[in-house]
């Protein structure tokens, strides 16, 4: 495993490479990462992964200076899972100048997490699409936890007419249901233990859902309310459609739920995918 970091390193290494496949991360890799490593690897024969804490999708008090960098750490476990090239640039390589040339995305960039983090997703497209440049690959690989990120980039990548391919990878959890996140290392031993009940929620909107309830606010609230009281800080909790994340009608099929609350001082997203039967009961109403 070559670890390369400067733009001109990383291309010489990959002169004359074909079918590299590139997995952008934040580093602090969990096993979350590395299983995006092994479906890399599984589509493609060069697998590039990219270590960079980005500045651009960070807000004002935002945690991008105390976000975990482990790049000894993170190398050992890629060069484990067969990794052939790592970039971990410095900011200075990657914008050598002030970045005033950004990605503009569709208005649902704005909404749910984006309603929360202004700019965070033009940062996170921004800086994607930085890779793609450098790295030229023809797959890329992004993890379904963060899934608002993943149907942007479907989207960038489709009306840019970029020549990548977006593949997703499912959430991977711990054993309890918490799907893993760097940020997770954040909660105290008090905060781990309730950090589950944010999948919890979700898993208990997703039952009623494929049990035939269509009052998606109703349930939405119902979930908003349940974190609150347990003393949660809630952003949103939100069904949408997988199609395109608006607001489904009662008879969409294909849903997913999303949420983002604090929990103390660390903030947890996740998001769980319900694929709803045709023919389900229409308008039954929540025995709560």
């Amino acid at each position: 495993m070559v670890v390369t970091h400067t733009i001109a390193e990383l291309r010489e290494c990959l002169r004359g490479v074909t079918g590299i496949v590139l997995v952008p991360t934040m580093g602090n890799l969990h096993q979350g990462h590395l299983d995006l490593v092994r479906i890399a690897r599984q589509h493609g024969v060069f697998v590039v992964v990219s270590l960079f804490v980005n500045p651009l999708q960070f807000g004002l008090n935002e945690d991008y200076s105390k976000y975990p960098r482990t790049l000894e750490q993170d190398c050992k476990k890629l060069e484990q899972c067969g990794v052939d090239v790592v970039f971990a640039p410095s900011e200075r390589d990657l914008y050598p100048q002030p970045q005033q040339v950004t990605v503009e995305l569709p208005p649902v960039a704005n909404e749910l997490c984006g309603a929360f983090r202004p700019g965070h997703f033009r940062g996170v497209a921004t800086v994607v699409l930085k890779l793609f440049n450098i790295v030229q690959p023809y797959i890329a690989v992004f993890g379904k936890k963060d899934y608002q990120q993943l149907y942007l980039m479907r989207q960038m990548t489709a009306q840019l007419n970029l020549p990548v391919d977006i593949i997703g990878g499912e959430t991977v959890r711990a054993s309890d249901g918490l799907a893993l996140s760097s940020r997770n290392q954040y909660l105290n031993v008090a905060e781990r233990a309730e950090a589950v009940f944010l999948y919890q929620s979700l898993a208990g909107m997703r039952l009623s859902i494929m049990d035939g309830v269509t009052d998606f606010f109703k349930l939405e609230r119902q979930a908003r309310e349940a974190l609150s009281a347990r003393g949660w800080r809630v952003d949103y909790v939100a069904i949408r459609s997988q199609a395109n994340l608006a607001e489904p009608t009662a008879s969409e099929c294909n849903l997913v739920i999303l949420a983002a609350a604090w929990l103390g001082q660390t903030r947890l997203i996740d998001n769980l995918e319900v694929l709803k039967e045709r023919g389900a009961v229409p308008g039954r109403n929540l025995d709560l």
